[in-house]
């Protein structure tokens, strides 16, 4: 029987929130692209595409400013509502840094003290991990450089990882004035052993590609560097594998001093070419493709409701925190790492701060003047 008198509206329906004022081209920004799908032989698949989410600040190491977090949020969005688009790649320009967190000079000159601007901020933070956690596409995060503090962050609440080798990773937060509640407190638990979970959270140390992938954070470590044309791993890292003083060592940074000196003259003969982690991101993408589109997800929001379930129940406290804190270390720290230019040290006298405290001396002015770098004489 057919049903063709059935009165049905076959136009299709624009559900996207946004326009396109959120992205640019210029830095810094967010740059939003559409581009082609590769089969596994080379050629192009009509009418499906992935989506580009590119951070484009790289002068301040892809650091997102206010209307940067705005851009990203809007891209994930259109992704979602994009009919055609089977993945989301969510990348930066240029080969230093995938992300290094917020704008600590937006945080200095304008957030610090500010703790009701900074709660407001910290809301337009929260929707940007939601809207990567609540993506309808798979999110694949294209590693091109550093993922550090907020950058860790967001990058975490991607689904998979692929990583230029020459990508480290870490935390920020206790050396300059915070603390990791922008996901990492909810999500390194799930991702990694908890003890190792717990020192990356707290010691600012940065790690290597190839130790967060022996560790399991990422999924793939990619070689970028060229050298006389041939790819090879990077010569920073130790990448092969052997037990010293009982411990694993492969994917540690080299430590000897010879070791890094011949490292760093091949660093200045090597080039840089992202080649093979456009391969491994288009290879995943071409997994995806040839799954059901519904069944993918369904999968894919069961394992993400693991890191969204301690994210969920803690980014409201940790707004309110993160706000308050803005009053005191925030301020301190951030406006130290801004003025490094200018002291010579991008943290505070940490050692007379403690003894300022163990004093019970109140948090003021004449604290901040005490722990603070002094300007350098010209």
């Amino acid at each position: 029987m057919s049903l063709d008198w059935v009165p049905r509206d076959h136009e299709l329906k624009d559900h996207n929130l946004f326009d396109e004022s959120l992205f640019s081209d210029q830095a810094p920004g967010v740059m939003y692209e559409l581009r082609p799908i590769m089969d596994d032989k080379g050629l192009v698949v009509p009418d499906l595409c992935t989506a580009w989410i590119i951070l484009n600040n790289p002068e301040q190491l892809n650091s997102y400013t206010t209307k940067m977090v705005k851009g990203v949020i809007a891209g994930f969005y259109r992704a979602s509502m994009d009919r055609s688009v089977v993945a989301v790649v969510f990348t930066a320009m240029g080969s230093k840094a995938f992300c290094t967190g917020g704008n600590t000079k937006e945080y200095a000159e304008y957030y610090s003290g500010r703790p009701e601007e900074y709660g407001q901020y910290m809301d337009l933070f929260i929707a940007m991990v939601d809207a990567i956690l609540n993506c309808k596409k798979p999110v694949i995060n294209r590693v091109n450089g550093m993922r550090v503090a907020g950058g860790q962050e967001i990058g975490m609440a991607c689904d998979l990882t692929i990583a230029a080798d020459t990508a480290i990773f870490g935390q920020a937060g206790p050396r300059h004035g915070s603390a990791p509640d922008g996901g990492s407190t909810d999500f390194l638990p799930w991702l990694l052993p908890l003890e190792q979970a717990m020192w990356s959270c707290v010691s600012c140390e940065m790690w290597s590609a190839y130790k967060m992938l022996r560790l399991g954070l990422i999924t793939e470590a990619v070689p970028v560097l060229k050298l006389e044309g041939k790819f090879i791993t990077n010569p920073l890292v130790i990448t092969d594998q052997w037990i010293e003083n009982g411990r694993i060592v492969f994917g540690e940074r080299l430590s000897g001093h010879n070791e890094i000196q011949h490292a760093k003259g091949l660093m200045e003969k090597v080039v840089y070419d992202s080649a093979q982690l456009d391969t491994a991101v288009n290879r995943i993408v071409w997994t995806f493709i040839n799954l059901f589109s519904g069944c993918l997800m369904k999968s894919i929001d069961g394992i993400r409701q693991k890191k969204k379930s301690g994210w969920d129940q803690n980014k409201l406290p940790n707004r309110h925190w993160l706000a308050a804190n803005m009053q005191g270390e925030g301020s301190l720290g951030f406006t130290a790492f801004n003025t490094k230019k200018i002291t010579g040290s991008n943290v505070i006298d940490f050692i007379k701060y403690r003894q300022l405290l163990a004093e019970g001396h109140p948090m003021n002015e004449e604290l901040f003047e005490a722990v603070l770098g002094k300007p350098q004489e010209s």
